[in-house]
């Protein structure tokens, strides 16, 4: 089993849950880490940062397959849809976006009106 870990350096971790070994240290976000999470079929993962963006990550490689801009505040949420096509990011302005993951381009934007505190997340159904 596989352990994702968010951190206040800007990093993200994968590491082995059995052993304890770091696999790989997703580095490339100029803020904290909020969120990471694994694609269903566990290829990729997507982390959500305060610098405004959110990255998709290879996990075989730990390499930055795309980053998700567009966002005017903190990304505090992101998660993969459930067939893993579209991933959704949520911003503490109270700002929902919907990517493709394979191309990493931004399909809608949803502006909910209000602000999210810093326990928000966002969900698929």
């Amino acid at each position: 089993a596989l352990v994702l870990t968010a951190s206040s350096d800007g990093t993200a971790k994968m590491w082995k849950a059995d052993s304890g070994e770091c696999l790989h240290t997703f580095e490339g976000h100029q803020g904290d880490v909020r969120t990471a999470a694994f694609s269903p079929d566990a290829s990729q993962v997507i982390t959500a940062s305060r610098d405004q963006a959110a990255k998709l990550w290879s996990v075989s490689t730990g390499e930055c397959l795309h980053t998700l801009e567009g966002h005017r505040g903190d990304v505090m949420s992101a998660v993969f849809s459930p067939d893993g096509a579209l991933v959704l990011t949520a911003s503490l302005q109270g700002v929902l976006k919907i990517w493709s993951s394979e191309a990493g381009k931004c399909l809608h934007t949803l502006e909910i009106r209000a602000a999210f505190d810093t326990s928000a997340l966002c969900s698929w159904s």
